[in-house]
């Protein structure tokens, strides 16, 4: 039995028919293609699917697409703006804070939910704010060297 749900992704608002265990990261990537929230673990431990929903950093495969009914996501493709990257999408590119680019959207988006609660955060706050988020290739100095660098 399908349900319908009203979100606003990206500010775009979409009238969805949802089945009641559809996740909402398969409703983000595959319904509305923006492949950015990247599937990881399936179990909120890696990050890698985390999107801002009502201001708050979540993981997408541990929230049913019905528990979003008339939220407000943010996907990695909302950050930038008239093809113009984000400042944290580009202080990530300037710091070397990307290599192999798969952790990357779910810990841009963790640091935005941050500075956008918090502009003058801790290295302490930083590191509590991206810790659901693993990163496999870049020992964590440059992506914290880079939510710092806003923080100015």
């Amino acid at each position: 039995m399908k349900m319908s749900i009203s979100l606003k992704v990206n500010d775009e608002e979409y009238q969805l028919e949802v089945e009641p265990q559809e996740l909402l990261l398969d409703v983000i990537r595959h319904r509305l293609n923006l492949t950015g929230t990247k599937r990881g673990c399936d179990t909120g431990d890696c990050g890698a699917c985390t999107v801002i929903m009502d201001g708050r950093a979540v993981n997408s495969c541990l929230i049913l697409a019905v528990e979003a009914d008339k939220k407000e996501i943010i996907t990695i493709e909302g950050l930038s703006k008239t093809g113009q990257l984000h400042p944290l999408q580009k202080s990530f590119v300037e710091h070397g804070a990307i290599q192999c680019g798969f952790c990357s959207p779910g810990m841009i988006m963790s640091a935005k939910a941050l500075l956008d609660e918090n502009p003058h955060p801790s290295d302490e706050e930083i590191r509590k704010a991206i810790a659901g988020n693993l990163c496999r290739c870049t020992g964590y100095a440059k992506i914290i060297e880079a939510i710092k660098s806003l923080c100015t």
